[in-house]
Order: C-alpha cells, then structure tokens, then sequence
C-alpha cells in the first residue's frame, strides 16, 4: 500500500470550519457561522457537509449542485430547490435554458409528480430574475 496519498484524498488547507464557511459563501453567497446558532446541526452542516465534502476534489460546484439539484427533485423539495436553481444562475453555473432542460431531464427519472415540484421552483426563480432584471432597467 502506498504511502502517498491519491489525488482524492490529498489534504486541504485551513480548518473544516474555515473551509466550510468559505465553500459555503462560494457555492449559496451566504454561510452561517455555527458559533451564533444553538445545537450541533449547522456546526456538521458547516465543518463536514461544506468544510469536507464539498470541498473534495474530482467534481466542481457545478457538479456538485446538480448531483443536489437531482437528489432534491427525487425528494420533492421544491423549496430548497429554488436555493439551488438561484445559486446556479447567479453564479453562472446553469443558464434559465439548461434550468429548465434538467427540469425536463429529471422529469424522466424522478416521476411527474416530483417533477412538477421541481418546474414550478424553477419557473418561480427564473420569473424572479426576470422581474428584478427589469425592475433595475426601469426603475419606476
């Protein structure tokens, strides 16, 4: 057994909760310190969700989000969706078209039902974006 770690496995600099909140304000543009929320859940959401998971090497943000985008829609949960699909568009990752083709795609795999969960988050940011883009340009 070799002695040097593989590529997957090498180390990453900082603690988990500064990678964490890092990775976290990269991937939604906002993080949650878990030293101002009682209990444990956003000290592990933060320090091994974000700190060491998606902070490992072999698949970008952009993967990652639509591997949860995917999970999210077979779980029917439209809202935490509509977190995913604005963080995507906002930074670029997906564009409104591609939003709405994974909708379509996952319908063929997640069933109509979830499906329409799914379409109707991402109708609802795209709709969002949309009317704040034209709210800029006009501001009344």
């Amino acid at each position: 057994m070799s002695e040097t770690p593989r590529e997957d496995e090498a180390p990453m600099a900082g603690t988990a909760r500064e990678r964490g909140m890092a990775k976290m304000e990269e991937v939604y543009g906002f993080s949650y310190d878990p030293a101002t929320i009682p209990g444990g859940y956003v000290d592990v959401t933060v320090d091994h969700l974000f700190g060491d998971i998606w902070t490992r090497p072999g698949l970008d943000v952009r993967d990652r989000r639509m591997l949860t985008i995917g999970a999210l829609a077979a779980l029917g949960m439209p809202k935490l969706l509509e977190i995913q699909f604005g963080a995507a568009l906002e930074r670029e990752e997906l564009t409104e078209h591609q939003v709405r083709e994974l909708v379509v795609h996952l319908a063929h795999y997640v069933g109509w039902p979830l499906s329409t969960g799914a379409n109707a988050a991402a109708e609802k940011v795209i709709a969002a974006r949309t009317n704040a883009a034209a709210n800029k340009a006009d501001p009344k």
